[in-house]
């Protein structure tokens, strides 16, 4: 079931999915709607975007990872049309309430807040002036209070209220805190141009989701989680280190952005390392393993303490370190948690908010490796003045304004912690991906496998366009049956787990061809919305600094030619 929340004119409505939907979830449905509701020239603060939430196929379900949810509509960062993917508690739960898509319409009038209440007896419009400006932390404890203890909260926090570009929708976690985010594109600011400063989600006493065949898929879920647990990834360095423990990895790769990305490789690396991190939560007395979703058997989130043994952050992951750390020259664990838990409670993307930062420093208005400052300028954009205000429209607008010409941007949005000097098929990602420079949407780590090549050196071109544009394939796959980026290795070794838990959802047969198929319809259909939108082939490459700056210590550059990339985009769906 589709419903649909006008805050124009206060109205809900319930509709079946149309037949042309049937069968999408996720990402694929998101964009779906967005492409066939919304005009691609649409202000995308204005009434005519649509903002979508939608699980993913397998939401609501007990298989391991499966509670991803997507976000869609047009981006106010990038101008185009966005899909930002989170995990928590929310999507499972919307699943479990029959929800295959919520759709937020309209615009209600200027100073109006509400809340929408989504329960299994039906949806509800909530007068929310009281949490105009309140934190996120805030916003969640106070609609958390008195309700179900397993209620979800989908929240904004005053950058989403202030439209900033840079701003994160955030979502709770099992325990209800609000560490995960809707983070990129910043759809925050589309939440908050419409008025909805949160949706809360109480499915107590909903019936389980359906299966049509209940045996083979608790079957096949028990496979997939053995399998999950005997992985070399994901029972063994992700439960233990988290994402961060990429740190060293991409260091010694020499793709760490360091300094606004003038190096590949920072000095006190080890200081922000997984490895540090694992054994300061240890002595802290913190959780170095947590799940973000009920079930999840990987546990790669955590929750970090400060010295005085209170909480200071959840989710500390490798994005945030490193682009908020190497990238700014900030090599302190303590200094970066605070920032991350600044960012969580305005409602900011970390990642963003990294390469906006290092922008500043090269503008001047702090010195690379300042924490406290760092500190400060955040603050600015939490208080909303004027500075503020121009840091949290993101890196593009900020080099605008302060006439900085290194703004690792594309389309407007900021590079992840990969540098594509060194990582060049997620260079080619970055280049050519609909949604902007997002590392979720085909991130080409090393030791990632191209079908009927093998594994790639990440640091030479050969190959990497055709690799770039299987793995933009294979996430949106990914994004669609609502299953964590990392559950990909057990299920490329073997592709039946996927396929059974699909068949026993649903009770017919999947195969990978139609899922391949799904993939690349919505990248068409992503793709002709962004040039409908007026982007062109001078969206889709990286600034001129990668391609003609050599990175150190290893002298490279990005080296796949624009007509490469062209190619890629051509055979994209």
């Amino acid at each position: 079931m589709i419903w649909r929340v006008n805050l124009t004119t206060g109205t809900i409505t319930q509709e079946p999915v149309p037949p042309e939907w049937q069968g999408l979830g996720g990402r694929a449905l998101t964009s779906a709607i967005v492409a066939a509701e919304v005009p691609p020239l649409a202000d995308p603060l204005g009434p005519a975007n649509k903002l979508v939430f939608a699980p993913g196929l397998l939401g609501g379900t007990t298989a391991s990872s499966s509670g991803r949810l997507s976000v869609g509509g047009k981006s106010p960062l990038t101008g185009g049309i966005k899909e930002s993917n989170v995990g928590g508690s929310p999507g499972a739960k919307l699943a479990r309430l029959g929800i295959t898509a919520l759709i937020i319409e309209g615009q209600a009038a200027k100073g109006q807040w509400f809340v929408l209440e989504v329960t299994p007896k039906g949806l509800g419009l909530l007068d929310a002036k009281d949490l105009a400006g309140c934190k996120i932390y805030e916003t969640v404890a106070r609609l958390r209070a008195g309700r179900n203890r397993h209620t979800a909260v989908i929240a904004i926090g005053p950058a989403g209220e202030m439209r900033l570009s840079a701003a994160a929708i955030g979502v709770t976690d099992i325990d209800g805190i609000p560490a995960r985010h809707a983070a990129r594109g910043g759809l925050a600011a589309v939440m908050g141009a419409k008025g909805l400063k949160a949706i809360v989600i109480d499915d107590a006493g909903s019936e389980p989701v359906p299966l049509a065949d209940a045996e083979l898929f608790r079957r096949t879920a028990r496979r997939f989680a053995q399998a999950l647990r005997e992985h070399p990834s994901t029972g063994k360095s992700l439960p233990i280190y988290g994402t961060s423990v990429l740190v060293n990895v991409i260091n010694e790769l020499g793709g760490l952005p360091t300094r606004n990305f003038r190096s590949g490789k920072f000095e006190e690396a080890e200081r922000i390392s997984g490895e540090a991190l694992h054994d300061l939560i240890v002595a802290r007395g913190g959780k170095t393993t947590h799940p973000c979703m009920a079930g999840c058997v990987i546990r790669c989130s955590n929750v970090f303490l400060n010295a005085k043994g209170e909480e200071q952050t959840r989710g500390f992951e490798y994005e945030s370190i490193v682009m908020m750390g190497a990238n700014c020259g900030i090599g302190d664990l303590d200094v970066l948690a605070r920032m991350n838990r600044l960012c969580d409670e305005y409602g900011l993307d970390t990642i963003e908010i990294g390469n906006t930062l290092a922008v500043a420093m090269e503008a001047g208005l702090a010195e690379f490796g300042d924490g406290e400052k760092a500190i400060a300028l955040i603050k600015e954009i939490g208080a909303g003045t004027p500075l503020g205000r121009i840091l949290g429209h993101g890196a593009a607008v900020t080099g605008r304004v302060f006439s900085v010409s290194r703004v690792p941007v594309v389309k407007g949005q900021g590079l992840p912690a990969y540098d594509p000097r060194a990582l060049k098929g997620t260079g080619v990602t970055f280049a050519t991906s609909p949604m902007g420079a997002d590392h979720t949407a085909g991130n080409a780590l090393p030791g990632t496998v191209l079908p009927g090549v093998g594994k790639l050196d990440t640091k030479q071109r050969e190959h990497q366009v055709e690799l770039s544009r299987y793995l933009q394939e294979l996430a949106l796959i990914f994004d669609s049956v609502g299953l964590c980026w990392f559950t990909r290795g057990p299920i490329l070794a073997d592709n039946s787990l996927l396929l059974d838990l699909l068949k026993g959802r649903f009770g017919r047969e999947f195969s990978m061809d139609d899922l391949w198929a799904m993939s690349r319809e919505t990248l068409r259909r992503e793709l002709a919305f962004n040039r409908a939108a007026g982007f062109g082939p001078q969206d889709d490459r990286l600034p001129d600094f990668f391609l003609t700056e050599p990175l150190p210590p290893y002298g490279l550059i990005f080296d796949i030619s624009e007509d490469e990339l062209q190619e890629t985009l051509a055979g994209l769906g």
